[in-house]
Parts: structure tokens; C-alpha cells; sequence
């Protein structure tokens, strides 16, 4: 299978609408909507390089999710095995909803669950403000990707 498949049609449909679809989904989990005026109201005291770095690393993990998942769809429909690949992709995929549009910004989905169980956590502690676990949601998707073109 080349890569240039999923860029044909049907499959080109497929691409956008599950990066679209996937995009939705992080910003009403994540409720990156209620920030939005926030950010337009303190941008004095926002981080514009940080803000714009986690919003492009947030874009290109929806493009890896959408590629991800109809080359795994392909490969499923090939009947070819490729667990790891769709293994990583869905951890990556969780991952990256669990981090939000902007780690810094928002709650996300795990420090939500964390704080049902009373701790508390925010990834701006973390050194990088989150972005650090936004890299390692691109490298989880990479790797799945790499795994699932891997014959």
C-alpha cells in the first residue's frame, strides 16, 4: 500500500473529516471555547509562542490521527495484522485528547480524572507546560504510522 492512496478519493474525505471531526472533539472535551475570551481579554499576560506552538502541535496531531486511522482501516481491509500500529495510533489518539488544543490553557481529560479521585494536577507544572506531553503524543503517532506502513 503507497502512502498516496489515502489521498485519493474516498479516502481524501476520510482524512479531512476525521481530522475535523477529531479537532471538535479536542476543543469540546478539552472546553478550549470558554478560553478563547480569555485569551483575547488577558492576551497582554498569554504566552503567544507558547499558545501558538501548542496550537500547531495540537493541528498536526489531528492530521497523524486522520492518517492514522485510514491507513488502519486500509491495512484492516487488506486483512493484514498490524496491532502494534493501531495500538500506538489509539494511545496516541487518547493521548492527545487527554492533553487538549492547549495544555497550558485548559484541564484535559486527565488531570479531570485525577481530580475525581482528589488529586490535583495541571500540566502547566509540568517544565514545559504540557508541551513536552503534546511531543510525545506526535512521537506515539508517528511510531503507529511507521508501523502500520511497515509491510
Amino acid at each position: 500500500m503507497e502512502l498516496s492512496q489515502i489521498f485519493r478519493k474516498p479516502y481524501i474525505f476520510w482524512l479531512i473529516g476525521i481530522f475535523i471531526v477529531y479537532l471538535l472533539i479536542n476543543i469540546f472535551v478539552s472546553g478550549f471555547y470558554n478560553t478563547i475570551p480569555l485569551i483575547i481579554n488577558y492576551v497582554d499576560t498569554v504566552n503567544l509562542f507558547k499558545l501558538s506552538l501548542s496550537l500547531i502541535f495540537s493541528i498536526f496531531i489531528g492530521i497523524l490521527v486522520s492518517i492514522n486511522a485510514v491507513i488502519s482501516y486500509l491495512k484492516y481491509k487488506e486483512r493484514k495484522k498490524c496491532k502494534e500500529g493501531i495500538a500506538l495510533g489509539t494511545l496516541g489518539t487518547i493521548g492527545g485528547l487527554a492533553v487538549g488544543v492547549c495544555p497550558l490553557c485548559i484541564t484535559g481529560i486527565f488531570p479531570l480524572i485525577l481530580s475525581f479521585l482528589g488529586i490535583s494536577f495541571s500540566f502547566a507544572s509540568l517544565p514545559f507546560d504540557g508541551i513536552e506531553v503534546q511531543l510525545f503524543v506526535i512521537f506515539l503517532l508517528s511510531a503507529g504510522l511507521y508501523l502500520l506502513k511497515r509491510d
